[in-house]
């Protein structure tokens, strides 16, 4: 159920004016809910960290003092320091751009492969529709990590790869939900009456079905974020993403395992990151869902 406090009367507006008035609702959402706000500014400082690194920290991500191995969080060093000497704060910040950028391009692949399969199928119906379904109910009973580890596996390792795993794995969801909604939005009268006007299926598939059936789609995109970014970590966590010294998330979590008796610091400061970013962007899908919905 939607928070009536959010939502505002709807009017028929352009499509332009619609994206502002979502804007808008979403924006007295966060005003009223110090949760989403809380999210929302979470969001905003790890983009700022993935753009500008250098605007948050001045220190060198790969220099090292060894004389100040394993220190714990201190003004000096915020989330403490690794094995090596190095700052885990600015690791962690510098190793934000290529965390995001496999999982932004892991979302992207997801979701134009599994739209483009999802929109044939459902449109087209018959055999295809049947051939395609079972292809996605494959992927569909394999766990999502597990095929992921597959694919990365006969892909190489890196960081590229593995968004590309991640991406394949994540098809299944986007190409089933597409499907849903073009069989929905198919059988509406202007879709029959441009079938029926002789307008080609590309055409008539292009402008007329895929306008109204990718707002839900693009809805779970911004929720699939959230297990994108876990999934792109756990599989760098267990070694298939950027080599070392290189700093990503899933590798400074995974660099730490060893040290968690003597050093909590040196696990918990990267993973609280990876687990705020999660909630951040989950609690945002999850707003934007409700004001699709008002």
């Amino acid at each position: 159920m939607t928070d009536s406090a959010c939502a505002l009367p709807l009017t028929r507006t352009t499509r332009g004016g619609a994206f502002a008035l979502a804007a808008v609702r979403l924006i007295r959402c966060a005003l009223r809910r110090p949760a989403l706000s809380a999210s929302i500014a979470v969001l905003v400082l790890v983009i700022g960290w993935a753009l500008w690194p250098t605007l948050f920290t001045s220190t060198d991500p790969l220099r090292g003092i060894p004389r100040e191995a394993l220190q714990p969080p201190s003004a000096a060093h915020w989330f403490g320091t690794d094995h090596l000497g190095r700052d885990i704060y600015a690791r962690t910040v510098h190793g934000t751009a290529t965390s995001l950028r496999a999982t932004g391009l892991a979302v992207l692949i997801a979701l134009f492969s599994g739209g483009a399969i999802g929109l044939v199928a459902g449109f087209l119906g018959g055999r295809a529709d049947a051939v395609l379904m079972r292809l996605t109910d494959v992927l569909m009973a394999i766990p999502t990590l597990l095929l992921s580890m597959a694919i990365v596996t006969v892909l190489g390792f890196g960081t590229v790869n593995i968004a590309v795993a991640v991406g394949l794995s994540y098809i299944a969801t986007f190409s089933r939900l597409m499907r849903g909604e073009v069989m929905r939005w198919r059988g509406a009268t202007f879709v029959e009456a441009a079938v029926a006007g002789g307008v080609r299926t590309g055409t008539i598939l292009l402008r007329h079905v895929l306008p109204h059936a990718a707002g839900p789609v693009l809805a779970l995109a911004a929720l699939e974020f959230g297990s994108a970014v876990l999934a792109v970590s756990s599989l760098s966590f267990l070694g298939f993403g950027a080599p070392p010294p290189q700093p990503e998330w899933g590798l400074l979590i995974s660099e730490g395992r060893n040290y968690m008796a003597a050093a909590w610091w040196y696990t918990t400061m990267p993973g609280a990151v990876v687990a705020a970013v999660v909630l951040a962007a989950n609690q945002l899908a999850r707003a934007v869902q409700e004001q699709g919905a008002s």
